[in-house]
């Protein structure tokens, strides 16, 4: 089988989801072709027709998390807990949903800085696909408490009422152990300091990866927290992906490595 797969969101021509899946093709033996595709929400509605003509799997990034889980016929536990879709397959006329952002954010972290989660304190800034399912990761993996803050005061509510150590607002003074940046680069405004409760233990991750070192992750940098951005996110989480839509085991670690050649 010749495997159709790629990427869809907006903007998209930055991604490198599409050099991972030629390696991940590569690595599992298997034949195929990698794409990106520019959509973004005002198209939302054909995702699903895109997918069943012109795909076997695909990734999908900002902004269509949401709207690729109400597309799909089947979805992951994890894919229906948090309403977010980041990975989907064709099978026999059905689409499957499931999410591996969070369990590869884990990953990443681990990897990158090691085991930093459990009993942590940890603040989410943004409530889209990305950080329903790192919340969701983060409380499997035994956080202490994640406060969640957002523009959309709906959408945060409703992430955080899932778990009883997630909150919609900031605790009393606390020192904050683990921060991360879900939203996109695009949408942000000018960063002027960081989080009340950082310190110089404090791990702060940006999950953009384009630039390298943003603005907010600098000044991170410059109180002397230990950052990363997403590229290991990335990498960690289309391993996940590739395991789903192939069921051939994946090193998220080896593909990492691509990403730096």
């Amino acid at each position: 089988m010749n495997w159709r797969v790629g990427v869809v969101g907006s903007p998209i021509e930055h991604s490198r989801s599409p050099q991972l899946q030629v390696a991940g093709l590569k690595l599992a033996g298997l034949e195929g072709n990698a794409t990106r595709v520019e959509l973004g929400l005002g198209g939302a509605d054909q995702l699903r027709e895109l997918l069943m003509a012109d795909f076997d799997a695909i990734s999908v990034t900002s902004p269509l998390k949401h709207a690729a889980f109400e597309c799909c016929d089947e979805l992951s536990e994890v894919a229906a807990r948090t309403q977010s879709v980041n990975s989907m397959l064709v099978r026999e006329g059905r689409i499957l949903g499931a999410s591996t952002d969070g369990e590869g954010f884990i990953e990443a972290l681990e990897h990158e800085v090691g085991p930093v989660v459990t009993n942590a304190h940890a603040v989410i800034l943004g409530s889209g696909g990305a950080a329903s399912a790192i919340l969701d990761a983060l409380v499997d993996h035994g956080v202490a408490s994640v406060v969640v803050h957002g523009r959309n005061e709906e959408k945060v509510e409703e992430i955080t009422s899932r778990f009883k150590n997630a909150y919609s607002s900031s605790l009393v003074y606390r020192p904050v152990d683990l921060v991360i940046n879900t939203v996109p680069v695009g949408g942000r405004g000018a960063e002027a300091s960081v989080l009340q409760g950082v310190h110089h233990e404090s791990v702060a991750v940006d999950i953009s990866y384009d630039p390298v070192v943003t603005e907010w992750r600098k000044l991170y940098d410059e109180v002397g927290c230990r950052t990363m951005n997403g590229l290991a996110m990335l990498a960690f989480q289309a391993a996940l992906q590739m395991q789903w839509w192939w069921d051939v085991p994946l090193d998220g670690a080896k593909l990492l490595e691509v990403l730096h050649d």
